[in-house]
């Protein structure tokens, strides 16, 4: 089973979209520093998690959040996240 997840940073709010097979393993790379681009903004937190049995069912869903229409579609799914967190970063 693979995830697409959105991860947001506890610093300033900046989002990271990707997908694994273990998401407790790469969330906790992700606030190790092992990832050059999300090291900068660490601790990240995971905000959103969809689970898919394919990993192109995966990446494809990877894909389509870093378009603009998949952020939007991700802002509307996530509202009430977005409204009662907005003054927390």
């Amino acid at each position: 089973m693979f995830c697409t997840y959105v991860l947001q940073s506890k610093m300033n709010g900046e989002l990271y979209i990707g997908y694994t097979a273990n998401i407790k393993r790469r969330l906790t790379e992700h606030n190790q520093g092992l990832n050059l681009s999300t090291k900068r903004y660490r601790p990240w937190k995971l905000i959103y998690c969809e689970v898919c049995i394919e990993k192109s069912d995966a990446t494809r869903r990877e894909g389509y959040f870093k378009t603009t229409q998949g952020r939007r579609l991700l802002k509307r799914r996530l509202k009430e996240y977005f409204y009662n967190n907005r003054e927390k970063i």
